[in-house]
């Protein structure tokens, strides 16, 4: 299990990585639209659509992409630029969802059955995931691989740290396993690696990520926000998980379950990102 494991992790990195650098916008535009298709269909399964409902969501998130993409291949200039509009409303949905929302559903133990109910919940998860694997791209992909190397970060921390230390479950009914101990790592964890992407960034960005450090408060505390939030996707898919009794969203791949499973943390930060570090710049910059 673990060298399938492992094998899987190796070929999954090697793939996204050099798409990430190499492939065109348009190819990158198409790698990730596939990607987001496959945790559509997992979506499916975590909410329990019937075989019809199933079909027609399904079809209608694949509609609704395509329709962004040829939005997108109609013009040139950045993403944002092309769809300001739908990118900008998307992220604050997302934001008020993760923010607002999620911990409002956990702390109650909402269940909810409505299909349109969980299939906007879907679109609210996963389109703006997209939104912000493009945005963020754009920017620069080492911007982006940075982002998502926060979410690992904060998971690996969280997982030795509560291995070795923890004692206080943190959501026994969502995730048996994690612990306030496991928190308190990945916090730290996040912390040291916001340090060394401010320095990293004050002697490199300008050259390598197209980026300069405005202020190092804000993007330390963006970072830790950060954090947080990858907790509670990863509890968010646990929950939902959890009530259609399913231990992976699907078993795409080989030792690691599903795309969502993959991803859960992702869908929490990458599209909250902007806005915490545009209000962070503003308060502190």
């Amino acid at each position: 299990m673990l060298r399938t494991r492992i094998i899987t992790a190796v070929i999954l990195a090697l793939l996204f990585v050099g798409a990430l650098f190499f492939l065109s916008e348009r190819g990158w535009r198409l790698f990730t639209f596939v990607i987001v298709m496959l945790a559509f269909w997992e979506w499916a399964r975590i909410a329990r659509f019937s075989g019809i409902g199933s079909k027609v969501f399904i079809a209608a998130s694949l509609a609704a992409g395509a329709a962004f993409c040829y939005a997108l291949s109609a013009d040139g200039g950045p993403v944002f630029e092309r769809a300001q509009g739908i990118v900008a409303a998307a992220f604050a949905a997302a934001s008020l969802f993760w923010i607002i929302i999620v911990p409002l559903w956990l702390k109650f133990g909402w269940r909810p059955t409505n299909a349109l109910l969980l299939a906007a919940t879907g679109w609210v998860v996963i389109f703006p995931t997209w939104f912000a694997l493009m945005l963020h791209r754009d920017i620069s992909p080492w911007y982006l691989l940075g982002l998502m190397a926060l979410v690992w970060v904060a998971d690996i921390s969280a997982y030795f740290a509560g291995h070795a230390f923890g004692r206080h479950k943190l959501a026994p009914g969502i995730s048996p396993g994690k612990t306030w101990e496991g928190v308190a790592g990945a916090i730290v964890g996040v912390l040291a690696y916001a340090v060394l992407s401010c320095w990293l960034l004050s002697r490199y960005g300008e050259g390598v990520a197209g980026i300069a450090v405005h202020s190092w408060p804000a993007i330390v505390i963006a970072f830790v926000i950060l954090a947080a939030l990858s907790i509670l996707g990863d509890l968010f898919e646990s929950w939902m998980k959890r009530g259609a009794e399913l231990k992976d969203s699907s078993n795409l791949l080989p030792g690691h379950g599903g795309v969502l499973d993959r991803v859960d943390a992702l869908t929490s930060t990458l599209p909250v990102a902007p806005f915490i570090f545009l209000w962070l710049g503003k308060w502190l910059g």
